[in-house]
């Protein structure tokens, strides 16, 4: 039955479909996500935020992003692929709706406090989104084109924070920052989308033992009549337990700490807007503004990323672009204060070092999904994408304590701790690195049924070594 998708050479409209839809998806998940950094540069002087208050409000949504990976890629593989795409969907843009309505510094509870509270709902959400939208795509597409195609679905995350740019640049100066937050109910249009347009994954269906309906699905994907496809013979229901995720223990390392190449993409993205107005000495609608070209060149980092991964393999790609990322971070640490005639090399610098830290992640996002075997695959991608957010606590809070968190945020205090902290994070695509090279398993051209049948065989026995008689 599922033979019908290998033998595609080329996608039918419906699937792109799907992958449009996951896009939108991502696009609009991590708007609401980055929409913060944006509100934030607008209210961190009036405020007289800390180094530390700023930092909780940033890493709220990386708490929040830990169980919410676990739970909805759990239930994922429990209730199915389209309805968990819709739920966290809602999740999002009603978490980040409510931060319209966050009071004054002085108001019944401290704003930053408030706002910091409703983040970690968002970050539940957006980590969701992104487990499940992923592994819904890889079930609809043949295996020759699951990597770009995997790949091609995160492309339009950066655009999200983009279009937080745009509208920290140009609304914000119309609706205020709470009018952003307004904004940001957007992603509820998301669900009908889903409801109308996406349809339950056949793999998923086949395993819970509903092959018409399975069948069905299939052939909407391919745009076939169903009769055209011969249902699988005698094939029960699967089950699942979560804890078998600690069966792959290999599948557990690498998910994981490549997971977590995310923390200096994420701790620069957050902060950046906040950079640009007190290290560059810019207005915030300016820093917006320079953000725009961040977020293009993050762009243009995963449409490049996407181009190589099937050429170069998930291992190979996963290593040059960590290492391309670590390499432009460092230097790009090393140029606060240094123009080139009214250039800043360093606005100039970190515009290369996110083309790959952002880049890289087009990588390692499919590739923490197609590691684990399909009756975990949501799973195994949402604890793999769990433990990688901790990235998104490990970024922020990490720049926070190296640059002084008990300090008044100060033009100051942030250049002396630009080179410390990009050094930091550029530990962690170092780790991601090293671990493509020495743990990770290549999975470019192998069926999902191939990569459960490499997971689950056998281990060979230990060879005991006899001594010799004496």
């Amino acid at each position: 039955m599922l033979e019908r998708l290998d033998q595609q050479k080329k996608l039918t409209s419906n699937q792109w479909k799907i992958v449009a839809t996951a896009n939108l998806g991502d696009l609009l998940d991590f708007f609401d996500f980055y929409l913060v950094g944006y509100a934030l540069s607008f209210i961190v002087k009036e405020w007289n935020l800390t180094y530390g208050q700023s930092a909780f409000i940033l890493l709220a949504s990386g708490i929040g992003a830990v169980p919410g990976a676990f739970f909805w890629g759990w239930m994922a593989d429990k209730i199915g692929r389209r309805k968990v795409f819709m739920l966290t969907a809602l999740n999002v843009a009603l978490a980040t709706g409510i931060l319209a309505l966050t009071p004054g510094q002085d108001g019944w509870v401290a704003g930053w406090l408030f706002m910091a509270f409703f983040r970690f709902f968002v970050g539940v959400g957006n980590a969701g989104l992104y487990a499940v939208d992923l592994p819904l795509v890889q079930e609809f597409v043949p295996s020759h084109k699951r990597g770009w195609i995997g790949a091609l679905t995160t492309v339009m995350l950066p655009a999200g924070s983009l279009l937080g740019a745009l509208s920290g640049a140009y609304l914000a100066q119309l609706v205020g920052w709470r009018g952003l937050f307004v904004i940001g109910l957007v992603p509820i249009v998301l669900v009908l989308m889903i409801r109308y347009w996406v349809p339950e994954s056949p793999r998923w269906l086949m395993r819970m033992g509903r092959h018409e309906e399975a069948r069905k699905s299939l052939a909407w994907a391919l745009m076939v009549d169903p009769k055209e496809i011969q249902l699988p013979a005698g094939q029960e229901a699967e089950t699942m337990a979560w804890r078998e995720l600690f069966k792959y223990p290999r599948s557990l390392i690498v998910g994981c700490l490549t997971g977590l190449t995310q923390t200096g993409a994420v701790g620069l993205g957050l902060w950046m807007a906040t950079l640009f107005v007190l290290v560059l000495g810019v207005k915030p609608a300016d820093a917006a503004f320079m953000m725009i070209w961040f977020n293009l060149a993050a762009i243009f980092g995963r449409i490049f990323c996407t181009c190589i991964i099937e050429p170069l393999g998930r291992r190979g790609s996963g290593i040059l672009a960590c290492s391309l990322a670590a390499v432009t971070v460092v230097i790009a640490g090393q140029m606060p204060g240094i123009y080139l005639g009214p250039v800043s090399m360093f606005f100039v610098m970190v515009l290369v070092q996110n083309f790959f830290g952002s880049g890289n992640y087009s990588i390692v996002g499919p590739y923490m999904a197609e590691i684990w075997p399909a009756r975990l695959r949501a799973s195994g991608m949402g604890f793999s994408y769990g433990i990688g957010n901790l990235g998104k606590i490990i970024g922020p809070a990490g720049m926070a304590v190296i640059a002084g968190s008990s300090d008044f945020i100060t033009p100051k205090a942030t250049v002396d701790a630009i080179g410390p902290c990009f050094m930091f994070f550029a530990v962690w695509w170092i780790i991601g690195g090293l671990t493509f090279w020495l743990l990770g398993m290549e999975t470019k051209g192998r069926s999902i049924e191939q990569i459960d049948r490499e997971l689950d065989a056998p281990r060979p026995a230990a060879t005991t070594i006899k001594a010799p008689a004496v």
